[in-house]
């Protein structure tokens, strides 16, 4: 009878229990409109580059097979040539590599790289988190080209590493691998490209050593395949986008360091890994919410001067790559150049108004001087692209979309070389130094890959964007 008794008490205080817990959950959270503006608005750009990764690996894998430029999860796409302006699935792309990369899930278990050998060719093939950190960057200039096997594991897998691999652990789930490889752009130097390309492969670790013949994607209609990844995050109200912030947040945690804006976040109902409730707010906190993603989005593009340096009216920004908590650059990256690499890699000068202070445009014609042997001083390779204000590729006559070390230039008699930035060829006699621009406004971007002491110190400074007649 006392065990009845002794059952049946237990089984009230469960039910007892279970009512004041669901009581909790649904109890309303208390904060103010203004408060939470002012949150929302910190976590809306600290959670920007997670859902953008998220946005772009679900466009990207969204095919049944591998592809040029998208594959499915856990396999490589093959760029067999350099971008065009109709490619506006990632802001800023270059038009001196060829592109190959891979979307990994490492939730379920991790994945084998298996890396051929690149000889003395330039090649790098940073590896990102779901936060956009470079955590990784196998390459040229950190272990040269011998053939290696990585053995790429995500947070909290603890097994044991086969032997002959080397571990390379990811702090989220989402990693993106995004291979470049350097091409001269010959249909000779393509094929050479490409046989290296076919030679990298990804394996599960559960499959690594057996016969394995990688699974078809499976394509969910619901993505949206035409409009740019920037659009669609931008198009998505503060409450869907803090429901799938926390939803992300689950298998791609915050670091230690992010502990301040976690709290934030659990003043709005956000907890990592579980469901963001907009009904526990009072409509008046919810409509200040959804208020900030606007004002949100202006902020973070609106940004650029901030950050870096301004030298003869480029816009230098030396440390990509690495952010900590400063997450406003990293939210400024992720819009104007995802995938940036580390600094030690490549560096980005922007331009977007000539040495007078106006804003570049086609209406205007430019000139870029270098003096005898100023070019850029880098171990890889330089180049200047031309992109319209959305950070894509202009389209021109020539299809020529950027400047590079690998061109064959016309120099001046003294030996200096000069850069015509204009909408209309300026003749034959100028026209190898020629850079399409639109007709409207424009940004100018350079790159330096694994630029010398000089470029990472500031000894040496890119040349003035002047008017010319």
């Amino acid at each position: 009878m006392k065990n009845r008794i002794s059952l049946l008490s237990l089984f009230c205080f469960s039910i007892l229990l279970a009512s004041m817990i669901s009581s909790c959950a649904s109890k309303k959270i208390s904060i103010s409109p203004d408060e939470a503006k002012s949150i929302a608005e910190e976590v809306y750009i600290y959670g920007y580059p997670l859902i953008t990764m998220d946005y772009t690996k679900k466009v990207m894998t969204n095919v049944e097979n591998p592809g040029t430029k998208f594959a499915p999860v856990g396999q490589f796409g093959r760029m067999r040539s350099y971008p065009t302006p109709e490619d506006k699935e990632v802001t800023a792309p270059n038009a001196d590599t060829y592109y190959t990369l891979a979307w990994l899930d490492l939730s379920k278990e991790p994945m084998v790289l298996v890396k051929p050998d690149f000889g003395d060719r330039y090649y790098l093939l940073p590896m990102l988190s779901g936060w956009t950190d470079v955590f990784s960057v196998p390459g040229s200039r950190t272990e040269g080209g011998a053939a290696k096997n990585y053995l790429i594991t995500g947070p909290g897998w603890s097994g044991e590493v086969p032997e002959g691999m080397e571990e390379i652990k990811s702090p989220t789930a989402i990693t993106w691998i995004l291979g470049r490889i350097y091409c001269t752009g010959t249909p000779e130097d393509a094929e050479k490209v490409h046989a290296l390309q076919d030679q990298m492969s990804l394996v599960p670790l559960s499959a690594y050593g057996k016969p394995y013949t990688p699974p078809k994607g499976t394509i969910d209609p619901s993505v949206d395949m035409k409009t740019p990844v920037r659009e669609q995050v931008h198009a998505l109200s503060a409450v869907d986008y803090f429901k799938l912030l926390a939803q992300l947040l689950k298998t791609n945690p915050p670091a230690v360091e992010d502990s301040a804006i976690v709290a934030k976040m659990a003043r709005l109902g956000i907890v990592p890994g579980e469901v963001f409730d907009a009904s526990l707010l009072d409509t008046a906190v919810v409509n200040a919410i959804n208020g900030v993603a606007k004002p949100a989005q202006e902020k973070i593009l609106a940004s650029l001067p901030e950050f870096g340096k301004i030298e003869n009216g480029w816009s230098f920004i030396p440390e990509t790559g690495k952010y900590s908590t400063n997450y406003l650059f990293r939210a400024l990256v992720t819009a104007i150049g995802l995938g940036a690499n580390l600094p030690q890699d490549a560096i980005y000068p922007v331009a977007t108004k000539d040495i007078a202070g106006e804003p570049l445009s086609g209406s205007s014609k430019y000139v870029i001087h270098f003096d005898k042997g100023e070019t850029p001083p880098v171990k890889g390779f330089w180049s200047m692209t031309m992109y319209d204000e959305g950070y894509f590729f202009v389209p021109n006559e020539i299809n020529r979309y950027t400047l590079s070390s690998r061109f064959d230039f016309k120099y001046n008699k003294d030996g200096s070389l000069d850069f015509y930035i204009q909408k209309d060829n300026p003749g034959k006699d100028k026209e190898a130094n020629w850079l399409p621009s639109p007709e409207g406004g424009f940004i100018l971007m350079f790159r330096f890959y694994w630029p010398e002491q000089a470029i990472l110190d500031g000894t040496w400074k890119l040349p003035e964007i002047k008017k010319s007649k």
